[in-house]
């Protein structure tokens, strides 16, 4: 009988979490959704020396923000809890102590000075040390004592570790999904430490362990871990287990393609490589999150689930369902994905240019209200809408639509040495007094009265137009004149308008 889909997140609490393991995240959820199955979200939190407080708080809020909803873990319960591992710290101990008594694992005594001696002894010789087959004859560890010794050791409560025995001649052979298959000599691998000598697991045997009882089939991770997957395919044999299938992604590059994204690639280019905002609770060092620099969380997943995954079709834009419904493993890249900033924007830009009119028009009223603007909701409206298509973040609405509350107090130089010419000046005058007749206007009548002014000194409107937009909002470039003219309103606009022909009186060409 085939069993249901089951995918786990399983992020170690030692820090934010970066835009890779969000996308690990991400491709999980979207396997289990397309798949009908379970997304489980595990807290990997053995190794305490690397805690940090407020860590997995983040991660929770990460994935809430991205619409990545687990279907069991912390805070959320399921069949297979605990869902943090160092609260299933007695289920691990039971599967070393298995390992040893098949001769799969060995207890090793020998000293940390004595290791980092023989490290540094390779390195002069210009080599790696490793505790393998090789070296672990020579080495004080239950292979090598007598077993009266090791039992004396253990009753006296000394130090150690239980590491993996490795074969000394074998082929390993994985099959991942994304790269097919891949073989690895055991010459290859060192015999990996499982239980730490404070009593805890090392990620290696843990994750097997749990990915065995919560019924893993599919285990969708990073290809920094492709290196660790033989390790886990023997752990799997010798604890008489089946295999889940393995996945391992492409890694998230540089934007110049060249070695693994980074947060110091963030910090040098300007750009957020995290979720959300984070402050380091040792050094209160904060690093931007994309939702505090302004992406929308659809945007955001949209750019993330394309970095490393060809839907096959000229489709970039993605709500979350059509990921969900389109999503598929198969189409997931072998070569790394270069990080591009430019194309996150893109994607931010096209999503807010199809948000909800209510919510453009919140983000608007949040920033004018953060700087004591009181106006109507049909102008904060009106503006969000006339901004719609030339922003890329919410923000952009105060920023580049402040002139829309606020009359210009700087006239941009180059149009008016360009443009304010006599001749301009006297059509604006002219406009400005038609508008103050009026008592509301639309684009269309602004427009109309325009064009008779225009008429009336036999001129084109592209011969007005810049030095209009220049006394209306001081800018050269902006939404359409006639829609900011309407929303001005007629009074505004011819204020406006002779105030700019005070203010640069004595420059006309």
């Amino acid at each position: 009988m085939k069993k249901d889909v089951r995918v786990r997140f399983a992020p170690s609490p030692t820090g934010p979490l970066h835009i890779g393991g969000v996308r690990t995240a991400l491709y999980n959820y979207l396997f289990a959704r397309n798949h009908g199955g379970s997304f489980i979200l595990r807290i990997e939190d053995t190794d305490q020396s690397r805690f940090v407080n407020g860590a997995e708080n983040y991660i929770l809020q990460a994935l809430e923000w991205c619409g990545i909803s687990p279907d069991e873990g912390p805070g959320i319960g399921g069949d297979f809890g605990p869902y943090r591992q160092s609260e299933r710290k007695e289920t691990y101990r039971a599967y070393s102590e298995q390992l040893i008594k098949t001769g799969h694992a060995y207890y090793a005594f020998d000293t940390p000075e004595k290791l980092n001696k023989l490290r540094q002894e390779a390195e002069q010789n210009k080599s790696v040390f490793q505790y393998n087959a090789v070296t672990r004859n020579q080495l004080e560890n239950s292979i090598t004592l007598p077993k009266a010794d090791v039992d004396n050791l253990l009753a006296n409560g000394a130090n150690y570790v239980i590491r993996l025995k490795v074969p000394e001649d074998e082929t390993i052979t994985i099959t991942d999904i994304i790269r097919g298959e891949v073989q690895v000599h055991t010459s290859e691998i060192d015999d990996k430490i499982l239980m730490k000598s404070d009593g805890l697991p090392t990620y290696h045997l843990a994750n097997i362990v749990d990915d065995h009882l919560m019924e893993i089939t599919h285990v969708i991770r990073g290809e920094e871990w492709l290196p660790s997957a033989p390790l886990h395919v023997l752990l799997y044999e010798y604890l008489g287990w089946n295999a889940p299938q393995f996945a391992h992604l492409p890694l998230l590059l540089k934007p110049d393609g060249k070695g693994k994204l980074s947060k110091r690639d963030g910090l040098k280019g300007g750009f957020p490589v995290f979720p959300l905002d984070w402050t380091d609770p040792a050094t209160e060092e904060t690093l931007s999150g994309f939702k505090e620099s302004g992406y929308l969380s659809a945007a955001f997943v949209n750019f993330l689930a394309l970095l490393g995954w060809n839907p096959g079709t000229e489709q970039e834009i993605f709500t979350l369902s059509e990921l969900e419904k389109h999503f598929d493993l198969s189409r997931v890249n072998k070569a790394g994905a270069r990080f591009d900033i430019q194309k996150a924007q893109w994607f931010n830009q096209q999503f807010i240019k199809n948000i909800d009119s209510s919510v453009l028009s919140g983000f608007l009223q949040s920033d004018l209200e953060k700087n004591g603007i009181n106006v109507s909701s049909d102008t904060i409206y009106a503006v969000a809408e006339a901004m719609r298509e030339r922003i890329i973040f919410p923000d952009d609405l105060w920023k580049n639509g402040k002139f829309f509350f606020e009359a210009p107090k700087d006239y941009d130089e180059k149009a008016v040495r360009k443009k304010w010419t006599k001749e301009n000046v006297e059509i604006l005058q002219a406009y400005s007094n038609a508008l103050a007749k009026e008592k509301s206007v639309t684009p269309e009548s602004a427009k109309g009265t325009f064009e008779n002014v225009l008429g009336l000194y036999d001129a084109g409107m592209g011969q007005v137009m810049q030095p209009l937009r220049v006394a209306l909002t001081g800018g050269s470039g902006g939404p359409d004149l006639m829609e900011t003219i309407s929303i001005l309103g007629p009074e505004e606009s011819s204020k406006r308008i002779d105030t700019a022909i005070q203010v640069l009186k004595g420059r006309e060409k």
